[in-house]
């Protein structure tokens, strides 16, 4: 093995956690029993890495043979890293007729098509979403497969989940996969999230969506020392009813962890006394972003104990109703409108 193999198998076996090793290994299936045993997981990961070292020398591991490892860990363990949603615009007549194998050829040919230096390993998983793991270079280095970017398709829908693009790869990765799915455009569709599983359970509605019109029982007494049957009559209504409104706004089941939601405002000076600011021609803004372990649980825990007032303002509910976490709030707009971010370097 070359130094560069050398180094991505190294940083790797750090990446992975310890007890997900020996599952990556026994999927990656390059391993024989006896060297599967002489591979303990439960070994400082240095000394994990040397005794990998010296087999993937015995085996002639080539670049192919590690970023297969890493692919099969990502595709298990994707919840890393910052994913964005991306969602494809005005299909083509036969953008729902685009297969795996079709899809995947076109890809690599239009990509590189664009940029030579390019590295691409394509992918299907058992859910049917087709991954993709690109190693980007330039006219005067390699493929960088220590950060590599990974795109993530399902295909016969319209969205892309990405994470680890850089600006000036945006433009090429896009104009490549509008034309392997059979589109015109890539619209950026206000969404991300460390959580992939998340980001694409709420855009897609794969969760337990439950919204009820009626909340089935008042809630249990929580204080006995309330002595006043009316006072807490009145207690446990204001209770069972803000209850009620939050789970009307984020449903009444398990939510998809998202981390962050963001609230852009753009708005014109209106105090007529000061004309100096009033004749600023750019408008004020201010971003309000709110963050969490797991912010749609608690923006429902909020509502329903009474930290925050009910009944849930649309701006907070939208975040689940239009799978969104960004938000643009403009003069003369009474809700959220779209806009478009650009990913980090």
């Amino acid at each position: 093995m070359d130094d560069s193999v050398k180094r991505l198998l190294q940083r790797l076996v750090r990446r992975i956690p310890a007890q997900m090793l020996r599952a990556t290994f026994e999927k990656w299936g390059r391993l024989t029993a006896s060297q599967q045993r002489t591979v303990n997981a439960s070994q400082p990961k240095w000394a994990l890495a040397e005794a990998l070292l010296e087999i993937g020398e015995e085996n002639g591991w080539t670049v192919k043979d590690i970023t297969e490892l890493e692919m099969s860990y990502i595709m298990d363990y994707p919840n890393q890293g910052t994913w964005y949603v991306f969602q494809f615009m005005d299909p083509e007549d036969d953008a729902d007729t685009v297969e795996f194998i079709k899809f995947k050829e076109s890809f690599k040919y239009h990509l590189k098509d664009l940029t030579i230096t390019v590295s691409i390993k394509i992918k299907k998983h058992t859910d049917d979403a087709v991954w993709i793991r690109i190693a980007w270079g330039d006219d005067f280095s390699p493929p960088n497969h220590l950060k590599p970017t990974y795109v993530v398709h399902y295909l016969q829908t319209p969205y892309v989940f990405v994470t680890n693009m850089t600006t000036k790869q945006k433009p090429l990765l896009f104009q490549a996969l509008v034309l392997s799915a059979r589109y015109q455009v890539m619209n950026d569709a206000n969404l991300s999230g460390r959580k992939f599983t998340a980001v694409r359970d709420l855009l897609m509605k794969q969760y337990q969506q439950v919204f009820p019109n009626k909340y089935p029982s008042p809630l249990a007494e929580r204080d006995e020392s309330v002595s006043n049957p009316l006072v807490e009559r009145e207690h446990v209504e204001a209770a069972t009813k803000r209850l009620q409104m939050a789970c009307e706004a984020f449903g009444d089941g398990m939510l998809p962890q998202l981390q962050t939601s963001v609230y852009k405002l753009e708005t014109k000076f209106k105090d007529h006394t000061n004309k100096t600011m009033l004749e600023r021609e750019k408008p004020f803004r201010c971003v309000v972003k709110f963050a969490s372990a797991n912010l749609l649980e608690s923006l429902r825990s909020c509502a329903s104990s009474g930290i925050a007032s009910t009944p849930v303002t649309p701006l907070l509910a939208s975040i689940i109703l239009k799978g969104r976490n960004y938000f643009v709030i403009k003069d003369n707009i009474t809700g959220p409108c779209d806009q478009t971010r650009q990913p980090r370097d």
